[in-house]
């Protein structure tokens, strides 16, 4: 008579680990005392990151370096997890990226490609592994944006991928709390990392003294999920702007939006 399957080791799965918020995800959760699984495409810089948290004194995270966007991901990152012996009790859903500009004009191709990642596999992911998070009575961790309760004339579909990021993960949050899983959803404002650069902006957008550290979100955002917050918008002026449309006009709002993120087209006369 064959024995139980034996139980896998709980992890803390981290997607875009390789920089700015997603590293400090890693580095947070490290000190806090997970075992952590590294996830994105940057392997050198995966592991540059997993030998700094192990030189801190905290167990080395495993590095997966994989192209999230590829068919079957949560297949291919579910069947590494087995071979090592491990499965998630944490998944903090943080890649995801942006483009500035009018959707008109941007690539079509591009833009899907924004669907895909910040939708498509958060998405999955998020399904993928309900049966270990229930397990180890864990949790979800979906990286949305101020962004997800604005329109966004300029990165229209930026906006709206996390306008449903925000809507499946309360939704989440309310179905899956009988099984002991929390799902928080993350909504910070202007966060200085890579993602102004991958989006076209030629600075980081807003006032500095509005500006959050991702470190700082970071460890935010942990705290949200440990005490199964389903929202949380760090900062008051966020709070603030996430409050907005409840008070003005949607016409309003996506004039202003459009004002700050769109450059007029030269007139006739000018060119």
């Amino acid at each position: 008579m064959s024995g139980a399957a034996p139980m896998r080791r709980p992890v803390a799965l981290i997607t875009g680990a390789s920089a700015g918020i997603g590293a400090e995800f890693a580095r947070v959760f490290a000190q806090h005392g997970h075992q952590v699984v590294l996830v994105a495409r940057r392997e050198q810089r995966l592991n540059e990151l997993a030998d700094q948290i192990a030189a801190s004194g905290r167990p080395r995270p495993h590095v997966l370096a994989v192209d999230l966007c590829h068919n079957g991901v949560s297949k291919q990152i579910g069947a590494e997890l087995e071979r090592l012996g491990l499965e998630p009790q944490y998944l903090v859903n943080n890649a995801g990226f942006g483009l500035l500009g009018s959707a008109a004009e941007l690539e079509p191709a591009e833009q899907l490609a924004i669907i895909d990642l910040n939708v498509r596999v958060l998405t999955e992911l998020s399904l993928a592994f309900i049966d270990s998070l229930s397990r180890h009575r864990g949790g979800i961790l979906n990286v949305g944006s101020v962004a997800s309760f604005l329109p966004g004339p300029g990165m229209a579909v930026y906006y709206a991928s996390k306008a449903f990021v925000l809507s499946f993960s309360e939704s989440l949050h309310q179905e899956l709390s009988g099984q002991g899983i929390r799902v928080t959803a993350l909504c910070p404002g202007v966060v200085p990392t890579e993602f102004q650069a991958r989006a076209g902006m030629k600075k980081v957008p807003g006032w500095k003294v509005l500006h959050t550290s991702p470190a700082d979100i970071a460890a935010a955002g942990y705290a949200a999920l440990m005490q199964g917050q389903r929202v949380l918008v760090p900062g008051v002026a966020n709070k603030f702007v996430a409050f907005l449309p409840r008070l003005l006009p949607r016409g309003f709002l996506l004039r202003q939006v459009a004002r700050s993120q769109i450059k007029p087209h030269p007139s006739p006369s000018s060119l």
